[in-house]
């Protein structure tokens, strides 16, 4: 059997009882997430404007929006919830830059509604299967070189979710995957010029995932060696140094969707590190006034996404959630770091560029070994005093895992940001729902209270 062959294969044939409990839990919490943000991100930039686009191009009621509670064609509603929930970027990710869960989950939503329902154990099988996928499908920093993860990695995520839901032959999931290979794509030039590509490109990814499905089900046929073919994913994005064969390997067994990221702060990943490192100095007695200078340290791949002088535009939270400097003073000045923060009208507050102008941020090629989002961050104060911190792996990453209350905390943080209050009695019924949505008769039941009254 051919890799491409296996991987359809498993996405028809895994059963939720095939998941471990641990990866089990990775899909909830991720859930969550998602959930958590694409309801705080309703009124974020962009939100508007596609949605008044896609009501206006209309279609076929299939699918419902999250909090709006607009009926769409099933692709248009993954693509808006998608969107919505990569807008304040406090969702999932993975290192070095793919959020899954932001189009997975929109789409496997979308694609429930569409097949008229699904089970709690069905869909759950759907998500890790889709997150699964994308997991080994992705690639290193010097690989993606520029690209965009979420672009390139988790379009397969989308298709598979959407291809198992809408139950698939494993011949017609082989196609699905092939046709959204064709929809991989991305630059890593929209967080870095602090565009609002980031999040539409999540939003795209979710809609791709869906179509690539719903054409694949009616006969309509993908490049099948889209990994090992001489065009295929290995060249084009694994730059002919990705191992096939490695993709494949201890499917079902090993679980590699285990390497997710859950945010402890609203910004960029490789800002987590260095925004706790600030915290945990301001929790010693650090005041901003004290402050001479500030040295930021990181990797070249980091620098390059997070590292330029901070200089906010038209779309001011992105520039800030990808910015070292932003992330570093906020964290400093406001002794938090917390999604009003990230807020336009706090972007542009005088203390806090008081402060900006008073960190460097620099790229340092040794600190590549040390991993993806390691940080070095030197204080100095007024009395001429320097303290050193140093962090490996920021919090919320493998190895230094949030725990359940946090979980929790993120999620309720988000309800309580959201521009549209959901109240007391829905949120604890949406987040009972959430916490055993495995148990669900049908994950259609789910919807009502991802809708906003």
């Amino acid at each position: 059997m051919q890799i491409e062959q296996e991987l359809a294969q498993f996405v028809c044939e895994l059963q939720v009882a095939d998941v471990p409990a641990s990866a089990q839990r990775v899909m909830r919490q991720m859930v969550m997430a998602v959930v958590g943000t694409g309801i705080a991100g309703a009124d974020e930039d962009g939100i508007v404007a596609l949605r008044d686009l896609l009501r206006e191009a209309g279609g076929t009621p299939q699918a419902t929006t999250l909090v709006f509670g607009d009926r769409l064609p099933a692709h248009s509603a993954a693509q808006f919830n998608g969107t919505m929930c990569r807008a304040l970027d406090y969702c999932d990710a993975m290192a070095p830059g793919p959020h899954i869960g932001s189009a997975l989950f929109p789409a496997a939503l979308a694609a429930a509604e569409l097949a008229g329902g699904c089970s709690g154990g069905e869909f759950m099988a759907a998500l890790a299967a889709g997150a699964e996928l994308s997991s080994r499908l992705n690639l290193s920093e010097a690989q993606y070189d520029g690209f965009d993860p979420t672009g390139i990695a988790v379009p397969f995520s989308a298709a598979a979710a959407a291809s198992r839901i809408l139950k698939l032959t494993p011949e017609q999931t082989l196609h699905a995957l092939a046709l959204v290979f064709n929809r991989c794509g991305g630059s890593f030039q929209s967080h870095v010029d602090g565009s609002l590509g980031v999040r539409f490109v999540q939003g795209w990814v979710a809609e791709a995932g869906v179509q690539c499905a719903q054409l694949a089900r009616r006969g309509v046929t993908g490049p099948v060696n889209f990994l090992t073919g001489h065009y295929g994913y290995r060249h084009l994005y694994g730059r002919g140094t990705l191992d096939p064969g490695a993709i494949a390997a201890n499917l079902g067994r090993e679980w590699l969707l285990h390497r997710m990221v859950f945010k402890k702060y609203p910004s960029c990943g490789v800002t987590q590190g260095m925004t706790e490192l600030a915290l945990a100095l301001v929790g010693e007695g650090l005041q901003a006034q004290d402050v001479r200078s500030v040295e930021v340290r990181l990797p070249p791949y980091a620098f390059k996404l997070v590292g330029k002088a901070f200089d906010p535009g038209a779309n001011p939270r992105v520039d800030a959630q990808f910015s070292a400097a932003y992330c570093v003073a906020n964290a400093v000045v406001r002794r938090s770091s917390k999604l009003q923060h990230f807020a336009p009208a706090q972007v542009f507050d005088p203390a806090l560029r008081e402060m900006i102008e008073r960190i460097e941020v620099v790229p340092e090629p040794a600190m590549n070994a040390r991993g993806h989002a390691a940080v070095d961050l030197d204080v100095t104060t007024n009395d001429g005093l320097t303290r050193k911190r140093g962090l490996d792996i920021p919090p919320g990453f493998p190895g230094a895992d949030l725990d359940d209350d946090q979980h929790l905390a993120r999620f309720r943080d988000c309800l309580g940001y959201a521009p549209m209050r959901v109240a007391s009695a829905q949120a604890d019924r949406l987040l009972e729902t959430l916490q055993g949505i495995a148990r669900l008769d049908d994950v259609r039941s789910l919807v009502p209270l991802l809708v906003v009254r």
